[in-house]
């Protein structure tokens, strides 16, 4: 049996959008909303700078025009150990729901 993953669901999801491409700050929260997991500007980005601290994730500063203004933008990309932490949480759930056969009645008890 694989070990317990060390991901939340809400990491999961963020690296899981990542290994698609890199996105900005923008990008993800409005992926992760589509997904409905909503999180406020400032709960957002602690979390990244979680996930940064833990190295799953790479993070840095774009600059880019937007309505005449110069605007900074952080940008993330998952980084070889946030890939390896997704497989791994990846793997375990897809064997523990190998073990589990639900049943209607299951589903909706």
């Amino acid at each position: 049996m694989p070990p317990l993953p060390g991901l939340s669901n809400l990491q999961f999801l963020v690296l899981g959008l990542l290994l698609e491409e890199p996105r900005s700050g923008r990008e993800l929260r409005a992926s992760l909303q589509i997904h409905g997991a909503r999180k406020s500007t400032p709960a957002f980005y602690q979390l990244m700078a979680r996930m940064e601290d833990a190295g799953l994730v790479d993070g840095h500063y774009a600059q880019h025009e937007a309505a005449g203004q110069i605007v900074r933008e952080r940008h993330y990309r998952v980084t070889p150990a946030g890939r390896r932490a997704w497989r791994a949480s990846h793997e375990f759930h897809l064997e523990v729901a190998s073990w589990i056969q639900p049943t209607p009645a299951r589903l909706h008890a």
